[in-house]
């Protein structure tokens, strides 16, 4: 039998390759001879750029550059093997994961190391920028992101604004005389699988800017700055973000990434199944076998196992998902369309305990799953 292996990580828990060493030691105790392909995947999101990492065979480039609050880091994009292609993840930089929860605070962040990545690939002469925008910090509209690359953004007084959220609602005008020259040769993909406008009830600050550490006056002064910023872009550009889905990604950047880049938005866990050959992968595959931490109503929207399920489907593939938890209706599992979907928990136990045993137990349910498919074919 073949058996391809597509999971997302399980977050604080197990990487994808581990899930994948996991499952192929479950499956081997019942059928030793079994051919096991490893194509760990990813949705854009935070994480996504190790999964890169391993299929493009690059090296990482270490970049200083300023955190969300403008303090001095050392932070890396991923080159690769032809130094063509930069894979830059915005949570490198820009991420909730360089701030403590104290510190969380979207009226005062940046996106300004995401550019520095930007820049310094730009100018190392890449031909090919491909953006990972999960796991923000910021609800700039891509301010600090595009002040790197030369772009200002001017009060009505002419003033250069610090490229901050809180500073959205007063940008009056956007002085493009410096932006660098090079970013004209540069394709830009941004992996981007969330839907949503850039402000509104379903933007980003609305939906996000809680997560950020707004509070809900400071939601409201966010989007009327997201607002205010969309018409100046339009007057500027010509551009109509509002109406461009996932426009309000990452607190605006997707909205940024398009105009100030020319960005095309992907799908993110498209754009990895793409670089990991994981079509290909497929051919005379028995079973697709994919997992994540949760699987829940959110999997619908973009996760790594839609994506998955989407091309074994297309392959007439059965697809088996092998979860730290299941939160979802037999409905619901029948609407993504898939085959086998169970928690590998194994008894009643804590969080941390969970996190600790997932090894353990993701072994023990590949060994079952396998010894059910052993039954079937007597």
């Amino acid at each position: 039998m073949k058996f391809v292996l597509a999971p997302d990580k399980y977050k604080g828990s197990l990487t994808g390759n581990e899930f994948c060493d996991a499952v192929e030691s479950g499956i081997k105790k019942v059928f030793p001879h079994a051919t096991m392909v490893k194509k760990p995947l990813a949705d854009g999101g935070d994480g996504t750029l190790e999964v890169v990492r391993s299929y493009l065979h690059g090296g990482m480039i270490d970049v200083n550059v300023n955190d969300p609050l403008f303090r001095d880091i050392k932070s890396a994009y991923l080159l690769s093997g032809d130094k063509k292609t930069a894979f830059v993840e915005m949570s490198e930089a820009s991420g909730y994961k360089l701030l403590k929860k104290v510190e969380m605070n979207c009226m005062q962040t940046t996106t300004l190391g995401t550019g520095q990545l930007i820049l310094h690939a730009i100018e190392h002469g890449v031909e090919k920028i491909i953006l990972g925008i999960g796991g923000s910090a910021t609800n700039d509209g891509g301010m600090g992101m595009a002040s790197a690359l030369g772009f200002r953004f001017l009060d009505a007084e002419g003033n250069t604004l610090r490229p901050i959220g809180k500073n959205l609602i007063n940008v009056k005008q956007i002085d493009t005389e410096e932006v660098n020259e090079k970013l004209l040769n540069v394709k830009v993909q941004v992996a981007c699988d969330v839907t949503n406008p850039l402000y509104g009830t379903n933007g980003a600050a609305h939906v996000y800017g809680p997560q950020k550490g707004a509070n809900m006056e400071e939601v409201e002064l966010l989007d009327n700055g997201l607002k205010n910023f969309a018409n100046v872009l339009q007057n500027t550009f010509g551009v109509d973000v509002q109406n461009i889905p996932g426009a309000g990604a990452a607190g605006g950047l997707g909205a940024g990434a398009m105009v100030f880049l020319n960005a095309e938005l992907i799908s993110g866990v498209e754009m990895v199944m793409d670089i990991a050959g994981f079509g290909e992968a497929l051919d005379n595959t028995d079973w697709v076998i994919t997992g994540e931490g949760q699987l829940d109503g959110q999997t619908l929207s973009g996760k790594t196992i839609q994506g998955v399920v989407k091309y074994a489907k297309e392959k007439r593939i059965p697809v088996a998902a092998l979860c730290g938890a299941v939160d979802i209706s037999i409905e619901q599992m029948q609407h993504m369309g898939l085959d086998y979907a169970i928690s590998i928990l194994n008894g009643v136990c804590g969080l941390d305990e969970a996190k600790r045993s997932s090894y353990k137990n993701l072994e023990l349910a590949s060994y079952n799953f396998a010894n059910l498919l052993k039954s079937k074919k007597k």
